[in-house]
């Protein structure tokens, strides 16, 4: 892994030593020496930047740095945690782009290896597949949580960009992608062709005025979650002043941050990436909404509860609710009192799939069955064990 790392700027170090006592920055351990990385050993959260953008559809040169991100990050105060988190500093870019998502790759994976969670600072975001491709070395198909204003499922037979990746995590070998979901989608920014391929899928896609609406419908979507990436396109422009992002509808700052506690206290979620960071944010506001999505994430691990033992009837609550020809179970933890709803057509699966027999959903799905409506998630899972 150390052969793919570059160390944190020194500017970035500089900054540091000026930043009063209890912030990050002096707590959080920075890969500060060429060749020598520092102890991994009882650390939970890896910061680790890629400078890679040459797949981005609108690349017309120039590099990145994360430098502004990690100053507004290192400035901030810790919750009432007891992680170690280090920094790994960059993936500099490889003579390719595919050398360097190969190198993020093999950075991510030997981090999920050993129970660290990447906290990813990315360019063009293609750099989520590689993040995809980490956990091909780990058991068990992969649920994908995508914040984003557009699909980004593309053509999979053209060459891999910013735009298309999700369509090679579709097709390229091995098949280890279950579900994808995208949150606060735009239906101006996509081709009516992907929001039907994403129905023909049997994908999940939430518009942004249903998130903005309530926003506690990310809840089951991120705790059924392996991995979360998020675009910054997806935040609107005045938040950011983001020069590459013209739109001025999109999440506000308060919805992007709870929607990343959302995916921290997510018991699956084990890497978490920030792109589309290929230009410097022109605001200091801007760094800082990024670092605090970050500092959010981390706050919400912190939160999290582990559920009890499905197989002990003793600590859920079974409801059963017969719709047409149906009879749909849904249990409730006794202890957090989260839903999920039962997929018994896929227990007997003899596949990856065999341990997703539990389907997070809500209490305003539950009640939704009971007046004969049957949940669209519950639907499409089904459809695609029949496919």
């Amino acid at each position: 892994m150390i052969e793919f790392l570059t160390p944190v700027s020194k500017k970035v170090l500089a900054h540091r030593e000026i930043l009063p006592p209890g912030t990050l920055g002096k707590q959080i351990t920075a890969h500060s020496k060429t060749g020598e990385l520092p102890n991994l050993k009882a650390v939970k959260f890896a910061i680790l930047g890629i400078k890679e953008n040459r797949a981005d559809e609108n690349f017309i040169g120039g590099k990145i740095s994360f430098d502004p991100y990690r100053k507004a990050l290192y400035s901030l105060y810790p919750g009432n945690w007891n992680y170690n988190i280090i920094d790994l500093g960059d993936i500099e870019r490889g003579e390719t782009a595919e050398d360097t998502r190969f190198a993020a790759k093999e950075v991510i994976a030997a981090l999920l290896q050993k129970n660290i969670v990447p906290l990813v600072l990315g360019g063009s975001q293609d750099l989520a597949f590689a993040q995809y491709r980490a956990y091909d070395g780990l058991e068990g198909m992969v649920n994908v949580v995508n914040v984003d204003n557009r699909f980004d499922l593309g053509n999979a037979e053209l060459p891999i960009s910013n735009k298309s990746y999700v369509g090679k995590m579709v097709v390229e070998q091995p098949y280890n992608l279950f579900n994808y979901s995208v949150l606060g989608y735009q239906s101006f920014f996509n081709a009516p062709q992907e929001i039907a391929l994403m129905d023909k899928l049997f994908f999940d896609a939430y518009r942004l005025g249903e998130v903005c609406t309530d926003i506690t419908v990310v809840e089951p979507i991120m705790r059924d979650a392996d991995m979360v990436t998020l675009d910054v396109s997806a935040i609107k422009s005045a938040e950011l002043s983001y020069k590459n992002n013209d739109s001025p509808n999109g999440f506000d700052g308060r919805e992007i941050c709870a929607i990343s506690r959302y995916a921290g206290i997510s018991n699956k979620v084990k890497s978490f990436g920030v792109y589309e960071l290929s230009d410097s944010i022109e605001s200091k506001s801007g760094a800082m909404l990024v670092a605090q999505i970050f500092w959010y994430f981390i706050e919400g691990y912190n939160f999290r509860v582990e559920d009890d033992d499905f197989d002990n009837e003793n600590l859920f609550t079974t409801y059963k609710v017969p719709i047409e020809d149906e009879v749909l179970e849904f249990k409730k933890s006794n202890k957090t009192e989260r839903w999920w709803i039962v997929l018994p057509f896929l227990s007997n699966v003899n596949n990856k799939l065999k341990r997703r027999t539990l389907l997070p959903c809500t209490y305003g799905e539950y009640l939704g069955a009971c007046n004969q409506e049957i949940p669209e998630r519950w639907l499409k899972a089904r459809h695609k064990n029949e496919v």
